[in-house]
Parts: structure tokens; C-alpha cells; sequence
């Protein structure tokens, strides 16, 4: 007659190893981490402007539901979700910074810029704050949206000199988060793409700076 001992031991270690097995093939899938970047991008590049002014750049705010490294998506209007297993190096608004600061550094409108918080004096700040990026499969090839808010100020004066809203959109190439990686370098290409002609009118004082 076996013993209940041996039974409930035998018992257990059944349950061990099903567990054990279990937790081996459902493992966590490893996490992919991304950037954003302007390689690849078609850029011209203009000598830097000597007598140009100076812009201080502020610290891109995101949107609410967009400070953080995971990668957004929605499947529906309104509903923000998340990659579990795919994330950004850093928040997209943080990443897109230095991005802003090469895009206006070629641009050749201004002597130089400056990322806040800096002790050298400018002669404007440009705020970019609501800076959301997101992947929607509302449709098929799903596609990336990316927007953002900007004002630009004439620190000599102290006022606004323009504020202005910005929004571009690409198709992924393939219906996963890669394919949102690669759509959103592009779309955000094309955001700078907007924003640089856009400061450019505002530093002339030309009336299609909008406020």
C-alpha cells in the first residue's frame, strides 16, 4: 500500500515541474527598445547664420498619457494602449529634443541653439509642449501620428512672437511596433520638416507666423 507521504510528495512534484514548464514556455518575451532618429533623413544643411539670433530651446512637454517611454497605439479613438514587449530608449518628447536642436543648427537661421536650462543669453525660446506619438490600426497599412504645440518668444520684448499647432502622418510598413518605429522617424522628420520654415517666417516677423 503506498503511503500518503509518498503520494502527496509525488503529488507535489508533478505540480513543480508542470509549473516549471509552464512558467519556461510562457516566459516573458524579451523587450526591444527603439530610438529616434534623423539618419536616413534628407536634410540640407546652411551655413550657420553669424548675425542670426540666438533661440533657446525649452524641454519638449509631452502630451498627457505620452511621458513615458512605452510605445503608444490604438485600436480605437480616444483608448491609449501599450506595446508589452516593445518601448523607447527614452519619452519621445525627450528624444525628439536633440533632434530639434541638429534640424534648427542646419537650418541656418540662427547664430545658435540652446538647450534650457543654460546660462547663455538668448534672444528667443522656442516651446514645444502637447508632443504626442502614436501608432493607430484604425486602418490597414496602420499608420503613425505624430503632434505638437509651438510658441516661439522674443526674450528682448517679452511676448509672444508666434504659436502654431503641427501634425504629420505615416503608414507603417508592416503592421507590428517596427513598422511604427520606422513610420514615426519619418513622420517626425517631416514634423521638423514644418517646424523649421514655420521659426523662420516668426524671426522675419512675416504674418504667416500665426498666433
Amino acid at each position: 500500500m503506498i503511503s500518503y507521504r509518498v503520494v502527496h510528495a509525488s503529488c507535489m512534484f508533478l505540480v513543480l515541474v508542470t509549473a516549471g514548464c509552464i512558467s519556461f514556455r510562457g516566459g516573458s518575451e524579451a523587450t526591444h527598445t527603439y530610438q529616434l532618429s534623423l539618419e536616413g533623413a534628407q536634410k540640407e544643411v546652411h551655413a550657420v547664420d553669424g548675425n542670426g539670433p540666438v533661440l533657446h530651446l525649452s524641454p519638449p512637454q509631452a502630451e498627457p498619457g505620452f511621458e513615458t517611454p512605452r510605445m503608444v497605439y490604438l485600436k480605437r479613438p480616444y483608448e491609449l494602449e501599450y506595446f508589452a514587449a516593445n518601448q523607447w530608449a527614452d519619452t519621445p518628447a525627450n528624444m525628439v529634443a536633440p533632434l530639434l536642436v541638429q534640424s534648427l543648427s542646419q537650418s541656418g537661421i540662427l547664430r545658435d541653439v540652446v538647450l534650457l536650462p543654460s546660462v547663455v543669453p538668448g534672444d528667443y525660446r522656442l516651446d514645444i509642449y502637447g508632443f504626442a506619438l502614436q501608432q493607430e490600426f484604425f486602418q490597414q497599412p496602420s499608420r503613425v501620428r505624430v503632434t505638437a504645440r509651438a510658441q516661439l518668444v522674443d526674450l528682448k520684448l517679452s511676448m509672444i512672437v508666434g504659436m502654431q499647432r503641427f501634425e504629420t502622418m505615416e503608414p507603417a510598413p508592416s503592421e507590428n511596433a517596427y513598422g511604427g518605429v520606422i513610420a514615426a522617424n519619418r513622420a517626425v522628420a517631416g514634423l521638423l520638416d514644418q517646424i523649421v520654415p514655420w521659426l523662420r517666417q516668426c524671426v522675419k516677423r512675416s504674418t504667416t507666423c500665426t498666433r
